[in-house]
């Protein structure tokens, strides 16, 4: 069964989260420098056999785009370029940075761990998937 894979684009990390077989449970995979993004995603999608890639597109509150959304445009048409098999969709991702912050201070995670970065996109990657997620079962 095929998997669908979750980015939170950055300009120097990129989240990563995957479903499970049953596009049931979303796990943050791992945080990737944005230069090896391409590479790995070659390797990722021929070894989990994934059918989506959802990509959290970043918002302001009035729903105009940010700094970084056009960024991330270029790089969900690029996707759809190379992967014309595999849907390549957006969904909104404001507040999932806090909210993975919030998570990672709940979780009781060391403080030296929460400053981490990649852990910060690495989850948000997963509620941006989770939130794909509740979007298909409506």
């Amino acid at each position: 069964m095929s998997k669908i894979l979750a980015i939170d684009y950055g300009s120097k990390r990129v989240g990563v989260a995957i479903t499970d077989s049953l596009k049931i449970i979303a796990t943050g995979l791992l945080t990737v420098s944005t230069i090896n993004i391409y590479s790995f995603l070659e390797e990722i999608i021929q070894k989990e056999k994934i059918s989506h890639i959802v990509i959290g597109l970043p918002k302001n509150l009035d729903n105009s785009n940010t700094d970084s959304t056009y960024e991330i445009s270029i790089f969900i048409n690029k996707l759809k370029q190379l992967y014309s098999n595999i849907v390549v969709d957006s969904i909104d991702e404001r507040f999932t940075s806090s909210m993975a912050k919030k998570t990672i201070l709940s979780s009781g995670v060391s403080k030296k761990r929460r400053r981490d970065k990649a852990l910060v996109d690495q989850v948000s990657a997963t509620i941006i998937l989770q939130s794909y997620l509740q979007k298909l079962s409506n």
